[in-house]
């Protein structure tokens, strides 16, 4: 496994944000501990949330601890202040004691209440975010890949259209359909085919194009020409035939050609 690839796959990210499910946590903690590359990137990937996290920190406005000081040093003084003479309202005082303390606790109750919420909201924020993110990124990485497919198709094509073994055939457009063309590439060794549809009408909605070897006078299917070929399409192998041609055929393709929806033909030289 390349670990590279594997880091900046996301999964180190999503680990962290705790949005990995059991057994990508334990592939995870098992991979740090074979690559300290990993075990890094997460610590990296800590570091960088905690210090984000402590940017966005919204510290408690002043007059909460001067409110706080007041009350406290209000109940210290309460205390200080029993003499002899007034041994017998102790308790009283011992009460309001118990009551400044009690609401000291629960401003800073409220306090660290507020501190929790707001850390919650920016966590989840930050993890929202970077989950868009890796969305983004995943798709954009998809979108790449499925472009690279279709480019190395056409290179491909583009080699083959340029080999002498292959022979090609042009099929030009029928009667009323004369701006349709198609050409066959037939390779001499190994009797592949290949079809590119190099203009032609747009399909009808439940039909296919169909390519027909003709085989000592008679048609022979040689395959449908598929919807997502990005340069030339492969169809049957055909040993020998006299021409090719292009039927309009229901999607899934006919036994016989519909001679009247034929749209290219082309003889073999």
């Amino acid at each position: 496994m390349n670990i590279k690839d594997y880091i900046e796959s996301g999964i180190i990210e999503s680990h962290v944000l705790g949005l990995t499910t059991a057994e990508e946590a334990a592939e995870v903690e098992a991979m740090a501990k074979e690559h300290t590359e990993i075990k890094q990137a997460i610590l990296d990937f800590e570091i960088l949330l905690e210090n984000q996290t402590n940017k966005d920190l919204i510290q408690p406005d002043a007059s909460v601890k001067t409110n706080l000081n007041n009350i406290l040093f209000a109940a210290n003084s309460s205390e200080k202040n029993i003499t002899s003479s007034q041994v017998n309202a102790a308790s009283v005082h011992h009460i309001n004691l118990s009551r400044y303390i009690a609401a000291a606790a629960i401003i800073l109750l409220i306090i660290s209440s507020g501190l929790n919420f707001y850390f919650y909201s920016a966590f989840k924020n930050s993890t929202d975010k970077y989950q868009a993110l890796l969305t983004e990124r995943n798709t954009l990485q998809a979108n790449n890949a499925a472009y690279k497919t279709k480019l190395d198709e056409i290179n491909q094509s583009l080699g083959m259209m340029e080999d002498p073994h292959m022979v090609k055939i042009q099929m030009n457009g029928v009667k009323g359909k004369e701006e349709n063309i198609a050409t066959v590439y037939w390779d001499t060794r190994t009797k592949e085919v290949y079809v590119l549809s190099n203009k032609m009408d747009k399909l009808p909605e439940g039909k296919q194009y169909q390519l027909w070897a003709i085989v000592d006078g008679k048609p022979v299917d040689a395959g449908m020409i598929g919807f997502d070929c990005a340069g030339l399409c492969k169809m049957k192998v055909i040993n020998h035939a006299e021409a090719f041609a292009v039927t309009l055929e229901k999607q899934g393709g006919s036994p016989t050609p519909t001679l009247s929806d034929m749209v290219v033909i082309g003889k073999v030289s």
